[in-house]
């Protein structure tokens, strides 16, 4: 779960991590109060999980309580990346002298941590990374010892950083790996890491991403997070691996790779027949019961650009028999939900056995097709009536 920035300033502040004050907002009024509370120079910054935001308008200055109400007036409801806002964060302006990066996040490839740094932030570190990687430190963090203050140091001077303010960032690199643990979290960067002209080391922009799979370990329920389309928030209630696609055929398979290659199939069958496309990814993982199956049928008849719906499994842990079987299952807990046809491809374990008991069934919607290419066809055929 990615956080919003004023999520992630709150987080920053209860671990310790010098931060300035940031209040939300949710109307031109607010951010107006809000102003006025924290006082002097406020910047207005639009609360939304996209990069980009000042160079597409989201973040304005304001020198007084009335311009931050006029910045809120122009930031709200803007469109950026695709992302509209619906908040803003009012943060207290800070002088800047220098701005720096660094990050701490889990890397899957090496399967460790991993530390970036830099005494170049502010700019998209992807940039930095492209045009200058000799500017950008990337060091290995033993997931055992982590970031003590010895190794802070050496993250921050193969950053760049002088002696004088390797000393004053290392704490705060400790700090801030100490959120990446204890929240569990698979990413904490701030960009930029300041230097006021005062002197002062503070996190003036966080972005945090929390491993879902550590929710049971902590209080997340009340956490604000992005609005799911209702057919993704339905297929997450029922612990569906599901994605929305702008399509009319539907798809159910069990396993990723199987889904990924079942929708190469029907685009390209698609192009037969109408210029039809997938409308979803749906990968029902390796089992395949009666529920599991009426769960992810019940999301995918749920989607009203869905003309036909193609079951694509390949049995082997779970068998063919037991697919079908749950096939029969879902159709009759739905019942007269299900209105739309089912183009069912079984191969693998007890395939012969699965393809008879859904013969037996006779069921008006299914039809069995043998291979996966006849039956991408088919299923776009059906879509295209």
């Amino acid at each position: 779960m990615d956080l919003f920035e004023d999520q992630a300033r709150d987080i920053f502040e209860a671990h310790g991590v010098p931060v300035l004050q940031g209040l939300i907002a949710d109307t031109p009024q607010e951010a107006e109060a809000a102003a006025a509370k924290i006082g002097g120079t406020v910047v207005v910054k639009a609360q939304v999980k996209v990069g980009g935001r000042g160079k597409a308008g989201g973040v304005k200055l304001a020198h007084n309580p009335e311009e931050a109400k006029a910045a809120a007036e122009a930031i709200l409801g803007l469109d950026i990346k695709g992302h509209v806002v619906k908040r803003v964060m009012i943060a207290q302006g800070a002088a800047i002298d220098k701005e720096y990066y660094f990050s701490v996040l889990l890397d899957r490839s090496n399967r460790t941590f991993l530390s970036l740094c830099s005494v170049e932030g502010g700019m998209e570190i992807e940039q930095l990374a492209e045009e200058r990687p000799d500017a950008l430190a990337k060091i290995a963090v033993d997931a055992v010892h982590g970031i003590d203050l010895a190794k802070a140091l050496e993250i921050a001077k193969a950053g760049g950083f002088d002696d004088e303010i390797a000393a004053k960032v290392a704490p705060v690199f400790v700090k801030l790996y100490d959120v990446f643990v204890k929240e569990d979290a698979t990413l904490v960067e701030v960009n930029p890491l300041v230097l006021t002209k005062s002197g002062e080391i503070v996190a003036l922009d966080g972005k945090v991403t929390l491993d879902d799979n550590a929710e049971f370990r902590h209080s997340r329920q009340e956490m604000e997070r992005d609005q799911l389309d209702p057919l993704e928030a339905k297929a997450k209630a029922a612990d569906l691996n599901y994605v929305k696609l702008d399509g009319e055929v539907g798809i159910i398979g069990n396993g990723a790779g199987l889904v990924m290659s079942t929708l190469d199939v029907v685009a390209y069958a698609g192009e037969r027949h109408g210029g039809v496309r997938p409308a979803n990814f749906l990968d029902i993982g390796g089992g395949a019961s009666a529920e599991v199956m009426a769960a992810g049928l019940d999301v995918i008849l749920g989607d009203s650009q869905v003309k036909s719906v193609f079951v694509n499994v390949f049995g082997g842990i779970t068998a063919c028999d037991a697919v079908a079987n749950g096939i029969v299952g879902a159709l009759a807990k739905l019942g007269a939900s299900a209105t739309k046809p089912l183009v069912v491809r079984l191969d693998g374990n007890n395939v012969e056995e699965g393809r008879r008991i859904l013969a037996d069934a006779n069921h008006p919607l299914v039809t069995v097709v043998a291979t996966m290419d006849e039956a991408a066809d088919k299923a776009a055929e059906l879509a295209n009536r």
